[in-house]
């Protein structure tokens, strides 16, 4: 299909019909920059990257599980550079256009495959989430996105960044195709929508509500409702005893300096082209001290054993997925950087703690789509698709 709104990487489009007889033929897809494609070279976002590295021989294990169940791939998208951004805005492919909020970034690092769904382009589409890279352009774009649970999902033939954090995700625009695709990536089927099947507790993140915009507060309160009602039994708690700008700090030490290993090698190599705020976060990925990073090692124990005792089996939890709305595109630093660690606030519990988030449509501000986000208990992945699929035929 033409692509209109730049959500795919310049150049000539890798195409590969899926099978014929599986469970998602007929349907399309894209891959973000990230994951090899036999035959193809790996941009990962930086026109450097692909200098001096061979061509992939082989498929990246996601994109050949769709295909493999039918799916037929259309294309690589565009992702922010090493897949280190978030608002989905990248100095050499251009930024994707997101058709959900016209003018307005489509959140990154996933930008052109959360930009091609909600196009209709394709179907579905793969993207990675380290620090929100499919959660948060999963609200801008009004889409259905997951983040699995760490470890689940085998990321062989996927570009890293910070690898204790680091997992493939993907999109759909509607219930019914998230839930299909989420039991082929997930390995098993979505239990059906009945009240034996699904949680039967929830837990409404106070502080992450209160931390939002008070207009997106009030946007998801509907479908806070709707989850409740679902559900059958709801109460209220504090996500973060500690604070969520103190999980945001520990994941904004752990990450960049993680990234900044993964990388060191290509960046003494090839002293290699970024955008500023880009080549920012791997110098400060390197001045992160051994005592900050121990720090933060604590930290996340303590996170993790939060987010245990919050979620035992048949329990979730909701939040909003972005404090706000998709911010202006082509705003200066000064303002993207606030914004940025707003995000994190929201988001740093998946890398932290690795339980399955999946973000779910169906609200707006000012006609701006923002999500809600459900997490489940570490490897309830099926579990929170089935609630999200419930929850929209409950609608």
């Amino acid at each position: 299909m033409k692509d209109d709104i730049g959500a795919f990487v310049p150049g000539a489009r890798a195409r590969i019909d899926g099978c014929p007889d599986g469970t998602l033929s007929g349907l399309t897809f894209a891959a973000k920059d990230l994951f090899d494609v036999a035959g193809v070279p790996t941009g990962g976002g930086n026109h450097d990257w692909p200098t001096g590295r061979p061509v992939p021989t082989r498929n990246a294990w996601a994109v050949q599980t769709l295909l493999d169940a039918g799916a037929s791939l259309i294309g690589k998208t565009i992702t922010d550079e090493v897949s280190l951004g978030i608002l989905g805005e990248n100095a050499f492919d251009g930024t994707p256009r997101n058709v959900r909020a016209p003018g307005r970034v489509p959140g990154g690092s996933s930008s052109g495959s959360a930009a091609a769904v909600a196009a209709g382009i394709c179907d579905t589409a793969l993207g990675t989430d380290t620090g929100g890279s499919v959660r948060v352009p999963s609200s801008f774009c009004g889409l259905y996105g997951i983040r699995p649970t760490h470890g689940r999902i085998d990321v062989t033939g996927m570009l890293p960044q910070a690898p204790t954090s680091d997992t493939t995700g993907w999109f759909a625009r509607d219930a019914e195709t998230f839930a299909k695709v989420s039991s082929v990536m997930l390995g098993e089927a979505i239990p059906a929508a009945r009240p034996d099947k699904l949680p039967n507790k929830l837990i409404v993140a106070v502080d992450t509500f209160g931390f939002a915009d008070a207009n997106v507060a009030e946007a998801l309160q509907p479908m806070v409702k709707r989850l409740a009602g679902l559900v059958g039994s709801s109460r209220e708690e504090m996500m973060a005893p500690q604070g969520l700008s103190v999980w945001a700090r520990t994941q904004r030490t752990l990450q960049p300096a993680e990234a900044y290993n993964t990388f060191k090698g290509w960046l003494d190599e090839r002293n290699p082209r970024f955008a500023f705020s880009v080549a920012r976060a791997l110098v400060m990925g390197s001045m992160i001290s051994e005592a900050d990073r121990a720090w933060a090692n604590l930290m996340r124990q303590e996170a993790r054993a939060r987010m245990k005792y919050l979620l035992p089996a048949g329990t979730i939890l909701c939040l909003p997925t972005t404090p706000f709305p998709a911010p202006l595109t082509g705003q200066p630093l000064s303002v993207l950087e606030p914004l940025r660690d707003r995000i994190t606030c929201l988001c740093a519990q998946g890398g932290l703690a690795g339980h399955p988030q999946v973000s779910l449509p169906g609200a707006t501000v000012d006609g701006l789509p923002v999500g809600l986000s459900i997490i489940g208990a570490r490897g309830s992945d099926a579990s929170l698709v089935a609630v999200a699929r419930a929850l929209e035929g409950a609608q």
